[in-house]
């Protein structure tokens, strides 16, 4: 085993790589840029080094100066995460030459999977089943019209190299066709340096279920059943869940040995996923991503294995721990992903700080995969995701309850998320069901995705918690011990004036104002001829307990 290893990522699977890495005794060497020097991967870790400016490309894709630091730091591998440099098979090549190990698989396997085309043709000669398609050599518009039309529509224009729903073009008519090739065309050009495309059939709200697949360097290679990803915005998974709903044993074991079959059709080596669609009971080969996978935590919570240990083990050479009969599914899992983005503006990324974060606590059930802490600064530089929130339990169904439960307990404050989006796919009764596919969003985002209104109790709480804060500064600050100094009054009395205070909130650029009047044990709130009766305690600096119009109410408040 080794001693010593290189992360070369960043976030919430650095620290997850270094979570496994220690529990095993393995020193971890972390990088970073200069955006991050103050990021949980940098504490975490044994040693950490700049690798450069903020750019990605100057940083956290330099091959060159990553490897060096692996050199210099006696480095014996180097664990690529996902994304960056994870499956580029330029970088394994150029740590084989280093004598360092990839963890990961061959140079010669990313490649054959790097290209979707080339990977179509390697699974039909392995026979696994494909999505009727075009995924030729030539590119010129009249060979893409004609295989389009025998195609028929609507069909789906894809990017050969690469992924995140990039160079992707829905083409429902013929008219639609060569102004979706030039766009899908000049976006793949400008994301992958690679304008090939190919054309696939396209099902209309068909599932995305992928197994993961592990093999060994002597020939073993299994499969750890499944995992259904069909909760997605703009082609990126949100949502993931194992094992995938109403999927049968024989459909299972059908799709698993097919993956294994993928899998040993280019001689793969470690982790890998071979993806699917699934649609009316048929499954056909998607594309095969030859790194760990974002949602990999759902399989460890049903299996009981911890997929970066397999990892560093294959990697240092040791055989599969666990054959295929040795594998059982415990349970279900669910994980969300935490982004920084907007959901009522497109799902535009966030930037800011993160003022306040609470977290839900961990337990056997609930499992925080996060790269953030309280004050960090996000960035635009980087992917939004933020953390990932994985729970189980005994079914769905229980494993669902803890999903809403730990949902209810995230807060973050600072920045935008779609934590409010997720927690209403999680409520909703299609969702509750399984009834799952890649259009859910779509279909239901015109009732979710609208602005909400602020309801009043809430202002009135926040009212309070700005009263009481008040409060607690005047006695502070007194240094007066007169019990009678006018300077101790906090009943808004003013000469020649009604005893007020006027508090105006902003919600969405809309002015919201409160009038407080007080009482002798409380305040009188009114916010649009509604008034409220209200007291409180704050408990800590952020926690009120309360009672508005006599209805109790334990909130966590913040300002921002």
């Amino acid at each position: 085993m080794f001693t010593k290893i290189l992360i070369a990522n960043r976030g919430e699977i650095a620290c997850r790589i270094i979570k496994t890495a220690k529990r095993l005794g393995i020193n971890c060497v972390a990088i970073y840029s200069t955006a991050d020097q103050n990021a949980l991967h940098v504490k975490q870790a044994d040693e950490a080094y700049c690798i450069g400016p903020a750019p990605s490309q100057q940083s956290y894709l330099n091959m060159d100066n990553i490897i060096q630091i692996a050199l210099q730091t006696g480095a014996q591998a180097i664990h690529p995460g996902y994304g960056f440099l994870s499956e580029k098979a330029k970088f394994a090549e150029k740590c084989a030459h280093a004598k360092l190990t990839f963890i990961g698989p061959t140079a010669q396997a990313i490649s054959a999977m790097g290209s979707k085309s080339a990977a179509k043709q390697i699974m039909e000669q392995a026979q696994v089943p494909l999505i009727p398609g075009y995924h030729g050599e030539k590119q010129d518009l009249a060979t893409l019209q004609t295989a389009a039309d025998k195609l028929g529509y609507p069909l789906l224009l894809k990017a050969t190299a690469g992924g995140g729903g990039k160079g992707m073009r829905v083409v429902n008519k013929a008219a639609e066709l060569p102004a979706a090739i030039a766009g899908a065309k000049r976006e793949a050009l400008n994301s992958f340096g690679d304008e090939q495309l190919l054309i696939e059939k396209y099902f209309i709200n068909p599932r995305h279920v992928e197994i993961q697949i592990f093999a060994d360097n002597y020939g073993n290679t299994v499969y750890l059943f499944e995992r259904d990803c069909s909760i997605q915005r703009r082609h990126q998974k949100i949502i993931e869940e194992a094992p995938a709903p109403h999927l049968s044993a024989e459909l299972r074991k059908a799709m698993g040995q097919a993956a294994i079959a993928a899998a040993r059709a280019i001689e793969y080596t470690g982790a890998g996923t071979i993806e699917f669609l699934l649609a009316n009971n048929q499954f056909y080969f998607m594309e095969m991503n030859t790194r760990l996978q974002v949602e990999h935590p759902i399989t460890e919570m049903i299996t009981g294995v911890d997929l970066v240990e397999w990892q560093l083990k294959i990697a240092a050479g040791e055989t599969l721990p666990l054959q295929q009969e040795q594998l059982k599914i415990h349970g279900h899992a669910f994980e969300v992903r935490l982004y920084a983005e907007d959901p009522l503006k497109d799902f535009l990324p966030s930037v800011g700080k993160i003022n306040y974060l609470k977290t839900p606590t961990e337990s056997t059930q609930i499992r925080l995969d996060s790269g953030i802490t309280q004050g960090d600064e996000v960035t635009p530089y980087y992917d939004p995701l933020l953390a990932k929130l994985i729970v189980c339990g005994q079914n769905r169904a229980s494993a669902l309850n803890q999903l809403t439960h730990a949902l209810a307990q995230f807060q973050l404050v600072g920045i935008q998320t779609n934590l409010e989006l997720l927690t209403q796919i999680s409520k909703h009764p299609a969702f509750m069901t399984g009834e799952v596919h890649t259009g859910f969003i779509k279909q239901h985002q015109a009732a979710w995705l609208q602005q909400t209104e602020i309801g009043e109790p809430l202002l009135a709480l926040a009212t309070l918690f700005i009263l009481l804060n008040q409060q607690v500064n005047v006695l502070k600050n007194n240094s007066s011990s007169d019990p009678y100094s006018p300077w101790h009054q906090i009943d808004n009395w003013r000469a020649n004036l009604p005893a007020q205070q006027k508090i105006i909130f902003t919600y969405h650029a809309r002015k919201l104002a409160c009038l407080i009047e007080c009482t002798k044990d409380s305040y009188l709130i009114s916010i649009d001829n509604q008034s409220f009766i209200a007291s409180g305690l704050l408990q800590k600096q952020t926690e009120l307990r309360a009672k508005i119009d006599g209805q109790s109410y334990h909130a966590n408040m913040v300002y921002h």
